[in-house]
């Protein structure tokens, strides 16, 4: 029996497989090298001021100080030292200056001037220490009576900012439909040809908070096809909690970040966006710590807890209450993952059996979590060196990318 395979089949299973194999380069790229914020803090535009992050960080120091000793008990790590410090320094990662219902409904000449104002606000925080790394705008939906306003809005904050800062983002809410998002390419392509700024500077974060989004009409999921027609413009999916509850017909007592209904729409946003390098955002909780800090403190706490537990690295938070537990949860989180991760990727370094035997996704998936509690500030790189020295940010790197360790890593 003559097994070869004849070689005018094996060249058109290659160029079959090689047009795969370019496509899901093209479609999945990966993680890349952006670092995800924890964050993102939402302020209505008639509030938000130069000021605002500074602001926010001493009311949130303030309450922590207030309720030490109960955050004592919900800090599993002892991580509340670098808390402090974090809300010294830099309170806010990312931040969002709301023009839609942190913001409602003015007259044009009132959201005229405050879009402006808003640009001017972005502006002063572009390359500030202690100000947030990345920031921009949410604006009005694209509802036909809401999107001239959003539309007019956006060019206002970019001609009050002098421009696309680095870092700019706009957020854009109550996304029903994949052909919105080629409509917003549209909008950014606009921009920039007539601004002469090269292609794709502007970037955009799409708000799933409607049940259409997650499921069809014709029963598709159309979050992919979002992600595709985006054009490598989207940075993010940002989880509205309460519309999208609202609109899956949750009682207003039970609506929650944790309701199975929001549980299911975040895990589709999840396996859409995964590889894509399009975060995940979780949404808001109601609950300040205003009447009852403690109890707002422990809620918090629990559920950033959770979403960390299931993926979501980032989540909103609408209220400087929130930082305290958003940084707290999220410092202990990474502290507990990383002193798990360390031996186990110095057994795999060592090529080594221990309790557990990794493979190489389960490397990945390790050097990936300690790389986020470096990058959010949980742990420090004196830390990991002391620990683990052949634990580098380049090995780091590479075990996340599913390379070859260095050889003198080894």
């Amino acid at each position: 029996m003559n097994s070869h395979l004849p070689e005018h089949i094996r060249a058109r299973i290659d160029a079959r497989l090689d047009a795969v194999d370019a496509e899901l380069r093209t479609r999945y790229p990966g993680a890349g090298d952006r670092v995800q914020p924890v964050h993102t803090a939402y302020v209505g535009a008639d509030r938000a001021t130069a000021g605002t992050p500074a602001d926010w960080g001493a009311a949130a120091l303030d309450l922590l100080h207030r309720h030490a000793d109960f955050l004592v008990g919900l800090d599993a790590t002892n991580a509340l030292p670098a808390v402090r410090r974090r809300l010294t320094e830099q309170p806010v990662q990312d931040l969002r200056i709301d023009f839609e219902d942190g913001y409602g409904f003015r007259a044009d000449d009132e959201e005229d001037a405050a879009a402006t104002a808003a640009g001017k606000t972005l502006a002063s925080w572009a390359g500030k220490p202690g100000a947030p790394d990345s920031f921009g705008i949410r604006t009005k939906g694209l509802s036909a009576n809401e999107r001239r306003r959003a539309l007019r809005t956006l060019e206002l904050v970019l001609d009050g900012a002098g421009g696309v800062l680095p870092g700019f983002l706009f957020t854009v809410p109550k996304i029903r439909a994949a052909d919105q998002v080629s409509a917003i390419v549209d909008l950014c392509s606009g921009i920039e040809r007539g601004n002469g700024l090269p292609d794709r500077t502007l970037r955009f974060e799409l708000q799933i908070e409607s049940p259409q989004a997650i499921v069809a009409s014709d029963g598709s999921a159309p979050i992919a096809r979002m992600i595709a027609l985006a054009d490598g413009r989207c940075s993010a999916l940002h989880f509205g909690t309460y519309d999208y509850t609202a609109a899956c017909g949750i009682a207003a007592t039970d609506q929650a970040l944790d309701h199975p209904a929001a549980d299911h729409a975040k895990a589709v946003m999840q396996v859409a966006a995964a590889q894509t390098g399009v975060w995940i955002c979780d949404g808001s909780t109601q609950i300040n710590p205003d009447d009852d800090p403690e109890g707002a403190f422990r809620n918090h706490h629990r559920l950033v807890e959770r979403a960390l537990r299931r993926g979501y690295y980032q989540g909103w938070d609408m209220h400087p209450g929130h930082l305290v537990t958003r940084w707290l949860a999220t410092y202990d989180f990474f502290r507990t993952a990383t002193d798990v991760a360390v031996p186990r990727l110095r057994a795999y370094l060592d090529r080594r059996s221990g309790g557990v035997v990794d493979e190489p996704a389960t490397a990945e998936a390790l050097a990936t979590t300690v790389l986020r509690g470096l990058r959010c500030g949980a742990t420090t790189d004196d830390e990991l060196i002391t620990r683990a020295p052949e634990l580098t940010v380049r090995v780091l790197e590479t075990l996340a990318a599913r390379q070859a360790p260095p050889q003198d890593s080894r």
